[in-house]
């Protein structure tokens, strides 16, 4: 099917075929916004599927009278057409002709002027031959044959059919920029003087000062000037672990200063800040993709100079041997049936189908050309974090000093962190809950930034905190904390009554379903590849747990792109399954962007398939569908095309020596046949089960 968007979003080519009138798009609410963001440079889909919706019922209504009272219609079933009714068709066709065939008109012209002939430009020919040559049967001037008015109809209703799917299928498509905007705070407060004044972060200056309170977002790029905080900053780098920043340190637009207020020097507004940056990457790489080919526009190309050199040469050869108005018949009919419904429906039924059927499988396809080339890929690149791993802080070991067992110093944490609102503390509360355990009451909770918590249970002070609550207390970590940082985890020590009574180990859990993933990715012959701003140690542990081929790690946001880039230098065709806003660019970048739905908006915004479920074997799903969709694709095509391969020869008249002519009757019922082929294998695709763990099965059964 023709690339719509090239022809409705400016970005893609600089055209737009209207469906209807000229004025402005409605934008699409998307991503919980209802205002389109005014750099993302995308039209409203939603309103062309609209548009496409009333063309196609409108075109529909009036094509029942065209059909019924066209002369070549009546004489297949057997009628006659009143003589007052004897203008209903052309007059309707004509209409049908001008207001239907407008976007197809409007898609040729552009089609022309780029040199790059399309479905647009075949549809346009076939409409505009079928209506000139259908009046000039009409008045008497060409033969009766060429009275194609029931054709032009059908024609133009089953390509509305085509695009208004296409349309529908396109219309998901929500603009990731949206998401990282609403990042920001919708007020900073500046501190001036001994006041605090709210303004919007784009009143804030480079030089202001700001306040950060505890759960809040920090409005624009900046220096701590005043105040020690746990920065929750996995909307932007992904990673679960809250990172201490204190006087001094660079904090980002964005992120969220978890326990403790800030006093913030910012150094960068609006299109200088971080966020800013991945906004632009963002929006290159989504532009970028958009201009690739489409397979039904390849083939649409080929048929439109096949059709036209068939009738170029029809009409030279009965030209030559003397009979002008067959040349004229033949020629005409020749152009007319080789603008193929079928080849107008195969590619967007397959992806509507498609789509419809991975929905209910709880994979979303947002861009059929991710759909399109997922059967490619060569190499799947995982993020890490909330991708593989749960993507949160999970307690993985404790080992214990004294005389109480795990359980009560996993229940001694649990009771002291109860009132903390803290990543690690909500961790050791959650593992204490699935233990069944029954923390006891605490009172009197202090909270020290960079050391940890205090709190009184059963009489008893209990304290939990990392590296300083040991310096604090002089005690030696226990014999097993050296290994657990080696491996890249947290640890936290529990001390009651200033003695150490035991270390909590906390990573962030590989998934179970993760194993299964990559190994099923092996069998396919998929190259699987691992990226994560984490330390080398964390990585390549969780590597090694699930026999990754390569590892990327300290990666920083910015840099996650360049390193699809650097795959796809290397020949390898890229899809990348990610969850956070640092995923984004790189989700863009590769030929296919897979994002976990548990994710964040900006990284859904920016993928072209997402994941209903935090289930990395869903991957595996959409390969299949992928392959699935691709097999009746090319079936569909083959079937469409090869129809034109056969029918315009024998509607040229090459077995007419042997007494054999196409009549042009024949050649419309057979098209109309071979649209309903199409539609049938299609509708196969509802048979394909996506759910995660039978696509994981199926190929390790192999």
């Amino acid at each position: 099917m023709s690339n719509l968007e090239d022809h409705t979003v400016h970005h893609a080519s600089g055209h737009r075929v209207e469906a209807g009138h000229s004025g402005d798009s409605e934008h699409s609410e998307h991503s919980g916004h209802s205002e389109h963001s005014e750099h993302s440079g995308h039209s409203g889909h939603g309103d062309h599927v609209g548009q496409f919706r009333r063309l196609f019922w409108l075109n529909l209504i009036l094509a029942v009278p065209v059909v019924a009272f066209s002369p070549m219609f009546a004489m297949i079933l057997g009628y006659d057409v009143p003589a007052w009714a004897r203008f209903v068709a052309p007059v309707l066709g004509t209409v049908m002709y001008v207001w239907g065939g407008r976007p197809f008109l409007s898609g040729a012209v552009s089609e022309v002027r780029s040199g790059k002939p399309g479905m647009m430009l075949l549809i346009g020919l076939a409409i505009t031959v079928a209506l000139l040559a259908s009046w000039g049967a009409t008045l008497g001037l060409l033969h009766h044959e060429l009275e194609f008015w029931w054709e032009l109809a059908l024609l133009i209703v089953i390509m509305l059919l085509g695009h208004w799917v296409e349309m529908r299928s396109l219309a998901q498509t929500t603009s990731a920029l949206d998401s990282l905007a609403a990042l920001l705070p919708d007020e900073a407060e500046r501190v001036e003087g001994d006041s605090l004044v709210k303004v919007a972060p784009s009143e804030l200056n480079v030089g202001d000062t700001v306040l950060v309170r505890p759960g809040g977002s920090v409005p624009a790029d900046g220096k701590i000037v005043e105040g020690r905080a746990a920065m929750d900053e996995s909307m932007i780098t992904g990673e679960s672990r809250p990172v201490t920043r204190e006087t001094g340190d660079l904090v980002t637009s964005g992120t969220v200063a978890t326990d403790s207020s800030l006093r913030i020097e910012i150094t960068a507004t609006g299109a200088d800040t971080a966020l800013a940056g991945i906004q632009r990457l963002v929006s290159e790489a989504q532009n970028s993709s958009s201009r690739a080919q489409r397979i039904a526009d390849r083939a649409a190309g080929l048929l439109f100079w096949f059709a036209l050199i068939a009738a170029a040469v029809t009409a030279a050869v009965w030209g030559i041997l003397g009979n002008v108005d067959a040349a004229v018949v033949r020629s005409i009919t020749v152009l007319v049936i080789a603008c193929p419904h079928a080849l107008g429906l195969a590619i967007p039924l397959v992806v509507s189908i498609a789509t419809e059927r991975a929905a209910r499988g709880g994979v979303l396809v947002k861009d059929r050309l991710a759909l399109e080339s997922m059967r490619t890929a060569n190499v799947v690149l995982f993020d890490k974090t909330g991708t593989l791993t749960r993507g949160e802080p999970t307690i993985t070991g404790i080992q214990t000093a004294g005389d109480l067992n795990a359980d009560e110093v996993l229940a001694l944490a649990a009771a002291a962190e109860l009132e903390s609102e803290h990543p690690l503390a909500k961790a050791i509360v959650r593992a204490a809950h699935e233990k069944g355990l029954r923390p006891g009451k605490a009172s009197a909770f202090t909270a020290t930034p960079a050391v940890g918590i205090t709190a009184m249970v059963d009489g008893h002070e209990v304290r939990v905190g990392g590296p300083r609550l040991l310096e604090e207390l002089g005690a030696h970590e226990l014999d097993r904390a050296a290994q657990w940082r080696e491996e890249g985890a947290i640890i936290l020590h529990v001390a009651q009554d200033a003695t150490v009574v035991g270390s909590l180990k906390l990573a962030d859990e590989v998934r179970p379903e993760s194993r299964e993933a990559v190994d099923a990715l092996h069998k396919l012959g998929i190259e699987v590849v691992m990226i994560t701003g984490d330390a080398e140690a964390v990585a390549q542990s969780v590597g090694a747990e699930l026999r990754i081929d390569r590892v990327f790690a300290g990666v920083r946001p910015e840099d996650k792109s360049a390193k699809v880039e650097e795959l796809q230098r290397e020949g390898k065709r890229v899809a990348m399954v990610g969850d956070g806003v640092n995923d984004a660019p790189a989700l863009a970048k590769a030929e296919v962007g897979i994002a976990i739905g548990a994710g964040t908006d900006v990284a859904i915004a920016s993928a072209g398939v997402i994941l209903a479920s935090s289930d990395p074997r869903s991957v595996l799903s959409v390969i299949a569908l992928s392959r699935a969709a691709y097999r009746k694709m090319k079936q569909n095509l083959w079937w469409a095309a090869g129809y034109n391969l056969v029918s315009v020869p024998l509607a040229a008249g090459v077995l007419a020596p042997w007494g054999f002519v196409l009549p042009m009757s024949v050649g419309a019922v057979l098209m109309s046949l071979s649209t309903i082929v199409v539609a049938l294998n299609a509708q196969l695709l509802r048979r394909i089960d996506l759910a995660p763990e039978t696509s994981a099965r199926a190929i390790l059964d192999q």
